[in-house]
């Protein structure tokens, strides 16, 4: 199958930065469907990449070092409101659902993350918003 990609003359995914393997297993699912991955450490850094480049979504932390996942989120709403973001929780942590739906998150995942949910979450993401089956199987 051949990936339908909506006009796009490259992809751009912006996630969270971690001391942990994150980054690079987000790049080993990235790199054969030509996505390019972006990695911020704080809510200005998200900002600023933004402003500097097209991104089709932000994958966000809610656990990141340096920024709190929510907090990244509204700050990229104020001048970003339509940015799809899917953000990372630990489990256990329920209460962050409502919030997110608040801030019109596309989705949240538990970690540590199941790159296939990740996957499927993003063939989704990329269907509505962008009618591509680049993430498809």
């Amino acid at each position: 199958m051949v990936a339908m990609r909506a006009n796009f003359d490259e992809v751009n995914v912006l996630a969270s930065d971690a001391d942990w393997a994150w980054p690079f297993a987000l790049r080993d699912i990235f790199k054969p469907r030509g996505v390019n991955l972006l990695v911020a450490r704080s809510a200005g850094e998200f900002v600023n990449i933004i402003e500097h480049k097209r991104i089709h979504t932000a994958i966000i932390d809610l656990d990141a070092e340096r920024s709190n996942g929510l907090t990244t989120i509204r700050i990229i709403r104020l001048s970003y409101p339509m940015m799809p973001c899917l953000l990372l929780k630990s489990q256990g942590n329920d209460n962050v659902l409502e919030k997110a739906l608040e801030l019109d998150v596309f989705s949240v995942l538990d970690k540590p993350v199941d790159m296939g949910i990740l996957l499927s979450r993003l063939n989704r993401l990329f269907l509505k918003k962008y009618d591509s089956d680049l993430f498809a199987d």
